[in-house]
Order: C-alpha cells, then structure tokens, then sequence
C-alpha cells in the first residue's frame, strides 16, 4: 500500500510522492490523515535551507509532526480500534526518505504508544496539541524539575506566544505582557494585552519568554529586565546567540533553553483542553487540499496573516 506524503526533495523543492507503507507489525497502528499542520519554526527551516545541524536531517524528507486522523487499522498487541481519532506527533514509516518528522502523508503506520486518543470534535484544531505542549513544556520543564517562573512579556504573537499566554492566563497566573511588530497580529488577545515593543514603557520584567525565534533581540529583552530576571529561549534559533556581557553582568541576567516538548506535556494540554480551560480557537487562519501542498507552503511562511496553516488530506486518507 502507498500513502501520497509531502516531500522536501531539497531546500524550496517540494513535491507531493507515492512513498510505499511497510507491512503493519505487533503493537502498531495504520492511521488516515485527515489534516497535517505546517510550522512555521522547524518545518520553515528545514523548507529554506537554514536548519541547523539536526538528527536526522537530510533531503530528500518528509516534515510534520502535527498531525491529525482515524485509526483504519489495529495489529495484534494494540488496544485502540477503529474509527479513533487519535493525534500523530510524526512518523518514520518511509523508505529511501528520511523522516522529519514524517507526518505529513495520506497514511501513516505508527507504534500505538506514540499516539494520543482524541476527541473527533476537536477537528483539525487538535493539530495545534504540539504548539501547545511546546509552549506548556517552556513553564512546566517537562514534569523533569520544579515548574519555572511563568512569563510576564512574551515576544511574538504568533499562534505559539497566544497559547503560551492563554496557558497563563489559564494558569491563574497574572495576563502576561505580549509583544508584536506587526500590524497584522496585534488582534486577537484572550485576557492579556498586546503591545507594539515601541508602546511599552516597562523595564522591569521578571520573566521574559521570547518565542519569536528572532537571535537578533537578546540585547533588547535583557535591557529590559530587573535585577535577577530571566530571559527563556523558547524558539528555535537558526543564528548563533550573542549578547552584551554589561548589561546582563548589571543584571545578573539568567538565561534559559526551553527545549522540545515531552508526552506529559502533550497529556497536560490535552487535558486541559478537554476540560475547557484552554481554547484552542481562532488560531487556525488556513485551510488548504493536500494537492495544493506546494501553495500552501508558500503562504504559510510568506503571508504575515497566516498563523495556522492546515492541510486537508480527508480527501485523499
């Protein structure tokens, strides 16, 4: 059996590929797609060229590692059945391509464990679980240590910086401050305030968490902290990081490394979202047919309007 995968032959060479599915083994599951995100960090790197030195990196691959379907069959050893809904974290179910992160294809054949059973009204929402957990996993440090300090000023108002601050605010937690640069994003805030950097006076922040990716504004976000405040790295950065030493020695500045999310992760904002705490609403902006993968790259990380885009494989799963 063949599933139609989205391939990245070389930097800014997309197409969509017949790969061929391995015979289904003990414990796993084969799954069809109904939707895949695109994400506009890792995944826009790797479509450009300027990925880092990564495990498993290397073209030709398939990307996506948000992806949403129907379990359509059980092997002997696995408990879900069919017609569950279950969310897809990525896969490494192709030959002769690697998998970063995989799932991003009609059909997938995944270890059972791997997957989270969802709800199916949580529709092509539920793609947005693994921007969740990142965001949740930057606070929470992964259930591995003492939960850190939570944001008082978030950069970027990207669908990564509104779920971090809808976790806060769902938290308890005081609204933090967000921070967007452009027009296009200043709207759509839940409880909290969004400012142009320019239009916020404060210099004292304790926390400040940059999820904008942006190495350039390491400088900026330490003159802005108080004494002993903390700056997380929450993004993912093609550029080496470099900073003033002064102001952060005047400061005795922290900085931190909010690296990928773990599953408890995943299970918290799940859980979170089940109960109603956390809205995962309005994010999702785009909507594109698989067959239109190559559009729908373009305009997510060229159109400023787009926070979230999706593709739609129900018509080919």
């Amino acid at each position: 059996m063949k599933a139609q995968a989205v391939v990245f032959n070389q930097p800014r060479d997309l197409s969509l590929q017949a790969l061929e599915l391995p015979e289904l083994q003990a414990g796993q599951l084969e799954v069809a797609v109904d939707y895949s995100g695109i994400s506009t960090g890792t995944e826009r790197m790797l479509w450009d060229g300027s990925m880092p030195a990564f495990p498993g990196m290397g073209y030709p691959l398939v990307p996506g590692y948000e992806t949403v379907g129907r379990v359509v069959r059980s092997a002997p050893g696995a408990s879900l059945q069919e017609g569950q809904t279950v969310f897809v974290p990525g896969a490494n179910c192709f030959s002769g391509v690697r998998s970063l992160f995989g799932g991003a294809a009609s059909r997938l054949i995944v270890t059972e464990q791997k997957v989270l059973p969802i709800s199916e009204q949580l529709g092509h929402r539920a793609v947005l679980l693994a921007l969740a957990a990142t965001a949740y996993h930057a606070v929470s440090g992964g259930g591995q240590q003492e939960p850190h300090r939570p944001p008082e000023l978030i950069i970027g108002h990207g669908v990564m910086g509104r779920l971090l601050a809808r976790l806060t605010v769902a938290a308890g937690c005081p609204a933090p401050t967000v921070w967007e640069s452009q027009p296009e994003r200043l709207a759509g805030a839940q409880g909290y305030p969004v400012l142009h950097p320019q239009n916020d006076p404060r210099q004292d922040y304790g926390t400040i968490y940059d999820v904008s990716g942006d190495a350039s504004l390491l400088d900026q976000l330490i003159r802005r902290l108080r004494p002993g405040g903390e700056v997380v790295l929450a993004g993912f950065y093609k550029q080496s990081l470099q900073f003033a030493y002064a102001p952060a020695f005047m400061r005795e500045a922290s900085i931190r490394v909010a690296a990928e999310w773990k599953r408890p992760d995943l299970l918290a904002v799940h859980e979170l979202v089940r109960q109603g705490r956390l809205s995962l609403d309005g994010l999702v902006t785009h909507v594109q047919p698989s067959q239109l993968a190559t559009a729908a790259y373009e305009t997510a990380f060229g159109d400023v309007a787009c926070l979230k885009m999706i593709l739609d494989w129900s018509a080919s799963a």
